[in-house]
C-alpha cells in the first residue's frame, strides 16, 4: 500500500490509526497484567471492610478524583512533601483505582491520620472553615444521609465475584458495621485508612 494512498483515505487513515494504537496499547497493558507486583497486595492489605468500601464508593460517586490523585511519583519533591511513593501492591482492590494525575487539590494517598475525624467533618461539611483558600465544594449534606446497608452488601458481593476475598461472614456482617452511619462518616473512615499499609521508605 503507497503512502500516498492511505494519506488520502481519511476513512483508511482512521482505521490504520486506530489499529496502530489498540497494539500500542495491548503491548504496554497485557504484561501488566501478569506481573507480580501489579496483582499481588502489600503486607497487611486487605480488602476494605464495609464502612471504608461504602466510603471509597462516595469518593468515586462525588467525582474527588477529578481534583485529588491517590499516586506519590518517585520523584524526590513528591516524596518529600507526601512521604513513599506509591506501590501498585496498595491499590490492589481498588477498583477502578485511583491514582490520576490531576490535582487541584493535594495528593491523598497519604492522607490517612493526617488529620481527625473531627477535622475532616469540619472540612467536608465546609471546607473554608478549616482552609480559606479552598474552592472545593462543600459536602454537609452527607451528614444527613444514611448508609444502605443492602447496597454495601451488593458492591461486596460484586467485589467477591471479581475476585477480592470476601467471605461469606464478612458480607454477613456488613449491615452491622454501617447501622446508624451516615455517608459523611464512610466517607472519613475511607480517607483515614489511606496510606495505611504504605512502602516503608
Amino acid at each position: 500500500m503507497s503512502h500516498e494512498k492511505l494519506e488520502t483515505n481519511v476513512g483508511l487513515m482512521a482505521i490504520a490509526i486506530a489499529a496502530v494504537i489498540a497494539i500500542g496499547g495491548l503491548a504496554e497493558i497485557i504484561p501488566l497484567m501478569y506481573q507480580a507486583e501489579t496483582i499481588k497486595p502489600l503486607p497487611g492489605v486487605k480488602p476494605y471492610p464495609a464502612l471504608e468500601l461504602a466510603g471509597r464508593d462516595i469518593y468515586v460517586r462525588e467525582g474527588c478524583y477529578n481534583c485529588h490523585s491517590q499516586m506519590v511519583r518517585t520523584l524526590r519533591f513528591e516524596t518529600q512533601r507526601y512521604g513513599a511513593y506509591s506501590d501498585a501492591g496498595e491499590s490492589v482492590y481498588d477498583r477502578p483505582f485511583q491514582w490520576g494525575s490531576k490535582r487541584t487539590g493535594p495528593d491523598l494517598a497519604r492522607i490517612g491520620g493526617r488529620y481527625s475525624d473531627d477535622w475532616h467533618r469540619a472540612h467536608l461539611t465546609n471546607p473554608r472553615d478549616v482552609v480559606p483558600e479552598s474552592n472545593m465544594p462543600t459536602y454537609a449534606f452527607m451528614n444527613e444521609r444514611p448508609l444502605d446497608a443492602g447496597q454495601v452488601q451488593a458492591n461486596m458481593r460484586g467485589l467477591k465475584a471479581l475476585g477480592d476475598p470476601y467471605s461469606d461472614k464478612d458480607i454477613a456482617e456488613a449491615p452491622a458495621a454501617v447501622d446508624g452511619k451516615t455517608e459523611m462518616d464512610a466517607l472519613i473512615a475511607y480517607l483515614q485508612q489511606l496510606g495505611k499499609h504504605r512502602p516503608k521508605g
